[in-house]
């Protein structure tokens, strides 16, 4: 018996082995079913995700167009110079910029007030964390951080770092945080500048021969604006914004959405915002692919960059500086001759611009600083600073008169003083008697303007010592009239900004005063383009700086074809007959070329032959605490030559005292300037 229990388990265990062999069996056969199926079935997709790439773009910002005068100057270029920029790849981390931060301030300098005064306690705060990552995550319990989501607990925990770990960061240290703080800003795969402020050559190098060890970085260039003339026109060509301010916030939609990004430079003010379309360029569009891991296997420019388009303006460099010039040195003359009587007196401003076309030829302000005894470019003040400007605007005046019909050319008035009730009488500068339109503006009668005025307001049988009657709406005809002239509205000139002067409110006295210029303020480039209309025959043209704009061409080597040309704009023909025209004309010839004409004394024995209109307005100046003085405003509106006429100009000389002839020596300085100009270069 005990013999056969012992062949019955022997016969039992090759059983159980088989069971178990046959088991492993299936399983082998199971994995490898699988292994099958995921090698024949579902490999490729396998290998496909393994492979997966993606392919992202990026655009790079291009150099601006430049800026040139009408003559091939240079006003507005590019002054290249070194740039460290750093480009992330896709899904890199605080960590990685603060490891590659700490090696690049080994080898460019971050320590100017301009990058250390920035960084803020957040950015000190950020940093510490960063190497104290364990310490500062245990100042947050965990149920807290539970009851947190991730950004409410990464700042509370910042906010519990104390004060004193922060205070004491070596120069080196923050160099590191103002490094970093520029790498925050950078989006993945565009690039951002870190340092393009005097970067030195050594820098440059170092960072260079370096670049295998600074995953982002890059040595390249960038740009600048370059002003070859300084200051002078500076203020009409504008600013464009720095990288860190990029697109105005304002704005930020209308950027975005015409392909811009957040710190791409733009024109801020000027031509620079004016004609942003044409400046900008058009950007190297870059595509990157990248594997599954967000590393980046390939690049390629897919979209070549061009920089920006050139501006060629209207403007004379030569002759925009002896304007300013004329305005400096007469200014100066008239303060020191006279520093009782002109210490309110302060700037002085001046257009010349081609009456035909509206070609701006020069436009000018110069401001003196009685405190700091210097001068202050700041010719932008031709557009935004208006300004009562006296008897220069008789021609409109008498225009006026002729197509409401209340005179006709040749019709007399006597001038003498005219009282009207419960006001200051009012009169011309000295008793003319008996004058026509001619010799009213030859010798700048108020009282024929006053005459004028009273008749277009249905007042025909003034009697002395009554009171003015001056039907509803004179004010709106007459400002209707001196519209057409582009007095009191909108010059249409292509600059983002101008101011259209200020209208008086509307009593009916006043609209003597608004007859003789004494009234209503008005800008330099109103006048210019008021005289300008009166000059060419009655056309009001719109005012403008642009000439062309050309297309870049490589290498920079000059200019390069016209992309666009701008051509003269007639915005309106004042409703005033040729013959009614010219008999102003006339008169306007009078006040420079003839005995009587009170401009003559400076105009008549000059070659270019000028006409034109002289004035002088009551002025108070006033201040934060109310009335400083009495002043008066002198102008001056004409051009030459008289039968042909090429240049236009006024000019306009606010808070003067009498005695001055500042408005007749600028215009003398300004116009021969113009015509020496001209012969040198018919020479």
């Amino acid at each position: 018996m005990v013999l056969k229990k012992k062949k019955k388990k022997k016969a039992q265990l090759p059983f159980r082995l088989n069971i178990l062999f046959f088991i492993v069996f299936l399983l082998f056969s199971v994995l490898v079913l699988q292994l099958g199926v995921v090698q024949i079935l579902n490999g490729e997709a396998f290998q496909a995700e393994i492979e997966r790439t993606t392919n992202d773009y990026t655009e790079v910002p291009v150099p601006r167009g430049k800026m040139y005068d009408r003559n091939g100057d240079l006003i507005v270029g590019n002054d290249a110079e070194y740039s460290i920029t750093y480009t992330p790849e896709k899904g890199t981390q605080a960590e990685d910029r603060l490891d590659v931060a700490e090696k690049l301030a080994e080898y460019i300098s971050m320590d100017s007030d301009t990058y250390l005064d920035g960084i803020t306690e957040r950015d000190r705060q950020e940093y510490w964390y960063l190497n104290n990552t364990e310490k500062a995550e245990s100042l947050l319990s965990q149920e807290e951080a539970e009851e947190m989501d991730n950004g409410e607990a990464y700042d509370e925990i910042l906010e519990r770092i104390d004060e004193d770990k922060v205070d004491d960061y070596s120069k080196q240290q923050l160099e590191v945080i103002a490094i970093k703080k520029e790498m925050d800003k950078a989006m993945a795969l565009t690039p951002q500048v870190i340092k393009n402020d005097d970067v030195t050559p050594e820098e440059f190098a170092r960072v260079s021969a370096r670049l295998d060890e600074l995953p982002g970085v890059n040595a390249t260039t960038d740009w600048n604006r370059e002003y070859p003339y300084d200051k002078t026109f500076r203020n009409f060509a504008g600013t464009i914004t720095s990288e860190t301010q990029g697109i105005p916030r304002a704005k930020e939609d209308y950027y975005l959405t015409r392909g811009y990004s957040r710190n791409d430079r733009v024109g801020n003010s000027g031509l620079e915002q004016q004609y942003e379309s044409a400046l900008r360029g058009r950007k190297e569009k870059i595509q990157y692919t990248t594997d599954s891991n967000g590393t980046v296997v390939d690049s390629d420019v897919v979209v070549e960059g061009e920089r920006g388009k050139d501006l060629v303006l209207s403007i004379d460099m030569e002759l925009q500086q002896e304007v300013d010039k004329v305005l400096r040195e007469e200014l100066k003359t008239a303060i020191e001759k006279y520093p009782n009587e002109n210490k309110h007196m302060e700037s002085a401003m001046a257009v010349m611009m081609d009456p035909n076309t509206g070609e701006i030829l020069a436009a000018g302000s110069q401001r003196y600083d009685h405190d700091e005894n210097e001068f202050i470019n700041n010719g932008t003040a031709t557009l935004y600073n208006a300004n009562a400007p006296g008897s220069a605007v008789k021609g409109a005046t008498v225009l006026a008169g002729y197509q409401s019909g209340v005179i006709e050319p040749g019709k007399q008035f006597y001038d003498e003083p005219i009282k009207v009730k419960d006001t200051p009488e009012k009169s011309s500068w000295k008793n003319l008697q008996w004058v026509n339109d001619l010799e009213a503006l030859e010798q700048s009668s108020n009282v024929y303007m006053f005459n004028i005025a009273m008749r277009i307001g249905g007042v025909y049988d003034f009697q002395q010592n009554q009171s003015l009657p001056i039907g509803d709406g004179t004010f709106e005809e007459m400002r209707n009239y001196f519209g057409q002239f582009g007095l009191g509205v909108g010059t249409g000139i292509d600059f983002p900004q101008e101011s259209t002067g200020y209208p008086g409110p509307n009593e009916p006295g006043k609209i003597l005063d608004l007859a003789i210029g004494q009234y209503d303020t008005y800008t330099t480039m109103q006048m210019a383009q008021y005289v300008s209309t009166i000059a060419n025959g009655g056309y009001r043209v719109r005012p403008h700086f642009m000439k062309e704009i050309r297309n870049p061409v490589p290498h920079d080597e000059g200019l390069g074809p016209v992309h666009e040309s701008f051509n003269t704009e007639y915005m309106n023909r004042i409703q005033m007959s040729d013959s009614e025209i010219e008999r102003v004309q006339e008169g306007f010839r009078r006040v420079f070329q003839s005995p009587n004409g009170t401009a003559s004394g400076h105009f008549a024995d000059k070659p270019y032959d000028a006409a034109g209109k002289t004035g002088t307005a009551e002025y108070d100046k006033y201040d934060e605490d109310g009335f400083v003085a009495s002043t008066e405003n002198l102008a001056l509106v004409g051009y030459a030559p008289y039968d042909d006429p090429e240049v236009a100009f006024a000019l306009i000389v606010p808070f003067t005292r009498e005695g001055n002839n500042i408005n007749h020596e600028i215009g003398k300085g300004i116009l021969d300037a113009y015509f020496e100009l001209q012969d040198d270069e018919e020479e």
